[in-house]
């Protein structure tokens, strides 16, 4: 059937996690809360590196990136969720979801490279101490960054072009509470095998490798620290063991959604809660918990905003 005939979707309609009313509540006030805590939780990280002389390392100046983007992959979802959720009104506009599914994975995906990029920065410090001031200069700190950017602006734009060139012409349930592609591309009205394996290869195949980089990466320090049991390697080691964290709550889920073909296994619509809103709302958790100077500087931080 030619596209021509198609009467195109105008909007979709996002079922959420449930349609129980007295379930809804009780997801909105955990998704408020979790929203809440990745706010403050960041935002407080961004404002005591950025006030901190002493936390001017390329590290902290990472991590500052890091709660950035957090806040902006959490509130490219939840806000809508929430709305959805305390209203009832689940509608959502074609060109709306297209949106919500490009800046989920322009963030989320820059996100997995600064993460590689943290790791890289980690294994330098510990692997290569005496070269780490020349290789993590400040403007290579910031050149990393910017290639994340790109590289996330670039996965997400062929994501994106992909989706759109799809018919798109009678169901509009979208089996979850944000558009993404696992929920979405099931519903064009044509043979998408072609396209799920292209997703699959840019999604999956970047998570996977981020994730396969990372490995090697913590791998390689840890045979350093093993082979130098000094004070200051286990400190960085420390600091690395909140990064693998990280790295297990965000990628694991991730792999688990876009490493196969939208329709080969039933994605799970709360696994989707894992990556979106709690490894977000964890990241203040454990880099703080974890890291004495983070907190000495919050302390400092809340002593100098009481006086």
């Amino acid at each position: 059937m030619a596209q021509d005939n198609f009467s195109r979707v105008t909007e979709f309609i996002l079922l959420g996690l449930s349609d129980t009313r007295e379930l809804q509540l009780l997801f909105f006030t955990l998704f408020l809360l979790a929203y809440t805590m990745v706010l403050l939780g960041n935002l407080l990280i961004i404002v005591t590196v950025r006030t901190d002389p002493k936390l001017s390392s390329p590290m902290y100046f990472l991590l500052r990136n890091l709660s950035f983007i957090d806040i902006c992959y959490t509130s490219v979802t939840v806000p809508k969720a929430l709305v959805a959720l305390l209203s009832g009104h689940k509608a959502i506009a074609f060109e709306g979801c297209m949106a919500q599914l490009f800046f989920l994975h322009f963030v989320g995906s820059s996100e997995m490279f600064l993460l590689t990029v943290m790791a890289f920065d980690r294994y330098t410090a510990i692997c290569r101490p005496l070269h780490y001031t020349s290789i993590m200069a400040r403007g290579a700190c910031w050149a990393l960054v910017a290639a994340c950017w790109v590289g996330g602006f670039i996965h997400s734009i062929v994501q994106t072009v992909l989706m759109l060139q799809l018919p798109f012409c009678g169901p509009n349930m979208i089996h979850s509470y944000f558009c993404d592609v696992p929920p979405v591309i099931p519903l064009a009205c044509t043979d998408t095998a072609l396209t799920e394996w292209l997703m699959a290869s840019n999604s999956g195949l970047i998570s996977l490798g981020c994730f396969l980089v990372l490995v090697a990466s913590y791998a390689l320090i840890l045979a350093k620290v093993q082979a130098c049991l000094s004070q200051g390697h286990w400190k960085a080691l420390s600091t690395c063991a909140s990064h693998v964290m990280v790295v297990t709550l965000l990628f694991m889920p991730c792999i688990f959604t876009y490493l196969r073909p939208a329709g080969a296994l039933p994605t799970s619509k709360y696994v989707c809660v894992i990556y979106t809103i709690f490894s977000p709302m964890m990241n203040p958790l454990i880099y703080t918990l974890r890291s004495s100077e983070v907190k000495e500087s919050i302390w400092r931080l809340w002593k100098h905003c009481r006086a």
